[in-house]
């Protein structure tokens, strides 16, 4: 498996975020119009057809927030270098392997935790410390193991690589 590169990743992720906010932001917009828009006045009290428009254009407005934030977050982030003796903390990118010899890596941010980022060199699913996997790698070092899931469907995943 290539290991993908942190700095390119970050630019993909800011990238990412910076699309994803254009398109809640036109959204919204167009949602708010479609709420206020002169044929969406009711006509009696079950016609809620406004109401529902402002519900979506709230959502697509508190989403488009979360995205900025999130954006924030990785514009002002710093970058830091990991050893297989560094405990994994924020903007760490592991190597995970299980037990069928199939891998994955996964970069710690501070925010848009489950965003996947598809790159030449691999792909890398963003995770944040709040998350179960997240909780599971924090002050791991190269080597551990983490067991992911529970009962039946519990696996075992070793650290192979911290960048």
């Amino acid at each position: 498996m290539n290991r993908v590169n942190k700095t390119e990743l970050l630019q993909q992720i800011i990238a990412t975020l910076v699309a994803d906010l254009d398109v809640l932001t036109r959204g919204a917009k167009a949602a708010h119009l479609a709420a206020t828009h002169e044929e969406c006045v009711p006509d009696n009290k079950y016609d809620t057809t406004a109401l529902e428009a402002s519900y979506i254009a709230q959502g697509q407005a508190n989403r488009a927030q979360q995205i900025r934030e999130a954006l924030a977050s990785y514009q002002g982030l710093t970058l830091r270098g990991f050893g297989d003796e560094t405990p994994v903390r924020l903007t760490a990118l592991v190597t995970l392997e299980a037990e069928d010899g199939s891998s994955k890596q996964v970069f710690l941010g501070p925010a848009a935790g489950g965003l996947k980022i598809v790159a030449d060199s691999g792909d890398c699913l963003v995770i944040t410390p709040e998350s179960p996997l997240g909780r599971g790698l924090l002050g791991k070092c190269c080597g551990d193991e983490i067991e992911l899931g529970r009962g039946a469907g519990q696996t075992s995943m070793t650290i192979v690589e911290v960048a």
